[in-house]
């Protein structure tokens, strides 16, 4: 009996892990209906998903990694995997099928790929190092993944500002709330979220900007009305170190 059932165990598959990796393209995963599937995220990270999943699906987020249940089969799905300390999203396109066959483990990798035949930007690149980071910016927050050009060397950066920072345009009636930030060594670029809270319409000059900035780029020259659409925008704000030393410091309650 014992060596049948170590037979048994032997020829039981072994259930290795799928490596995949992240390069700011949604990552397909497919589950099993009734069948939990772990992904390693290897980061603490909140999930948000939309309304269509509720009752479909159970997910939960614990020390790194994230847990799905599939109740019912359903079609490919977008959720997003938002890291807790840098607030880098990752996407993943999830789908749930009928099927009795186990599944691995998935596991992100988070290294850059860069094929031999790929072109790829980087910090050497006859453009100054604060364009560079700009368009970068600009195109995480603004452009399809797909098109978001790589930057060797760029990582996702804490952001450590108040809710609301009322010394950047102080002469103006605008609210500026701190985005996200990416990093070069010690350069940094950090988007600040603009809204006009006025009903006219305010020009932004890079000029009036209060703070010690290597380079500010305004995503749109001036806000209009409150409540209109064009009444928000983004400035990138391009700073040695951290940007909290480069702005100037809030008044104390």
């Amino acid at each position: 009996m014992r060596l049948l059932l170590l037979l048994f165990l032997c020829s039981l598959p072994a259930l290795a892990t799928e490596v995949v990796h992240w390069e700011h393209i949604p990552l397909p995963v497919t589950l099993h209906v009734g069948q939990e599937r772990i992904v390693d995220a290897g980061k603490p990270v909140r999930i948000g998903y939309p309304s269509t999943l509720e009752g479909k699906i159970r997910l939960q987020s614990a020390a790194g990694k994230v847990f799905l249940l599939a109740n019912v089969p359903f079609p490919a799905t977008r959720i997003q995997l938002r890291d807790t300390e840098s607030g880098e999203l990752i996407l993943l396109d999830i789908q749930a099928i009928q099927d009795d066959t186990p599944l691995e483990p998935v596991q992100i990798d988070y290294a850059p790929q860069t094929p031999a035949n790929t072109s790829t930007t980087t910090a050497t690149s006859a453009e100054p190092l604060p364009v560079l980071l700009v368009r970068y910016a600009a195109q995480n927050l603004y452009a399809p993944l797909r098109s978001v050009e790589a930057l060797a060397g760029v990582t996702p950066a804490p952001v450590r500002l108040a809710k609301n920072i009322t010394t950047l345009l102080p002469q103006h009636p605008i609210t500026a709330a701190p985005m996200a930030a990416w990093k070069i060594n010690t350069t940094t670029v950090t988007a600040i979220r603009l809204q006009n809270r006025s009903a006219q319409t305010v020009t932004l000059d890079p000029r009036e900007l209060q703070g010690h900035f290597t380079a500010a780029v305004f995503q749109h020259g001036w806000l209009g009305p409150q409540g209109q659409p064009e009444d928000t925008s983004v400035v990138y704000l391009v700073t040695e170190g951290l940007v909290s030393r480069a702005l100037l410091p809030e008044a104390k309650p």
